[in-house]
């Protein structure tokens, strides 16, 4: 059976363009009613990123707003929510898209760089989750999927203030995991590779024509579901490809009287993966420390 979204509502955050754009698309095409939020314009005609596509989600048959309101304050936030209030009467569905980049090395980074970056990832999913969230707790359900990125898991040169939103977008959706469970709300992470304009100049033609952005699209949709109940999870998708992205802890090194040279003489041990494991929250850390102390003090139990 095809999975589809009758009478569900996304809100897709900058997706004028780009991956969101391919996001709004397929689930519109899936009968998702969709709050196309950009609020990019047309340097030549000053059209409307947002309308534009909105306009092909319409001609195609579909269900669509736009929405022009900027993701960096809480009041438009609050406002871009309240769009799909107003138009469809909720949100089941938000994809946090909208992104920007400032690129350059970190020793010649100033405020006009970094600013705008983190209150456009960061605080842009802050702005929008929070109303959406309260909205989808009231209801007992809701799909959360937001967009983090290599730089931050992985590291990029040049993209210190993209790397940390990116990678405070991983810490707020594990929170959001837990705190939601009990509301059948999830919350996971993609981080995608994909030709749109914020790679442009980057990529060769055979990168371009491989990474396509609707072939990201698919596991946005697959997340955005009701039978998908999977949370707090990151996935890498690119070019048709989706791997589980996993935070594990290795086995370590104990001493209850730690000191530097135990460190400096356990260090290939400290940095093994062998028996590494994967916790899925603070309690979970703690539970494998209380485990670890004991493996380590009663070896032979």
């Amino acid at each position: 059976m095809t999975m589809q979204f009758d009478g569900r509502v996304a809100v897709i955050t900058g997706s004028g363009s780009g991956l969101g754009r391919a996001h709004a698309l397929l689930l519109a095409s899936r009968g998702a009613r969709i709050v196309v939020n950009d609020l990019s314009r047309s340097a030549d005609t000053g059209e409307s990123y947002a309308q534009r596509v909105v306009d092909e989600i319409v001609a195609a048959g579909g269900v669509a707003v736009a929405d022009t309101n900027s993701v960096a304050t809480p009041e438009g936030g609050a406002a871009i929510i309240q769009q799909a209030v107003d138009s469809f009467g909720t949100v089941d569905i938000l994809v946090n898209n909208a992104g920007i980049v400032r690129d350059k090395s970190f020793a010649k980074m100033t405020a006009e760089q970094v600013d705008p970056v983190l209150d456009v990832h960061l605080g842009g999913a802050f702005n929008v989750t929070l109303p959406a969230y309260r909205l989808m707790k009231e209801q007992n359900h809701g799909r959360i999927i937001s967009t983090t990125s290599a730089a931050g898991l992985f590291g990029n040169f040049g993209q210190a203030n993209y790397g940390a939103a990116k990678m405070g977008l991983i810490g707020l959706s594990r929170v959001i995991a837990l705190e939601s469970a009990k509301y059948d709300i999830t919350a996971n992470i993609i981080a995608p590779i994909a030709a749109t304009a914020m790679s442009a100049g980057i990529l060769d033609e055979e990168w371009e024509r491989r990474l396509r952005p609707d072939l990201v699209s698919p596991v946005v949709a697959y997340l955005a579901h009701s039978d998908c109940t999977v949370s707090g999870e990151i996935f890498s998708v690119a070019a048709g490809r989706v791997a589980r992205i996993f935070i594990g802890e290795g086995r370590g090194f104990y001493s209850p009287d730690l000191t530097i040279e135990d460190v400096r003489d356990s260090w290939s041990t400290i940095l093994s993966e062998e028996g590494y494991s994967v916790p899925m929250s603070a309690a979970d850390e703690r539970d494998l420390l209380e485990k670890s102390f004991t493996a380590f003090e009663n070896p032979t139990s």
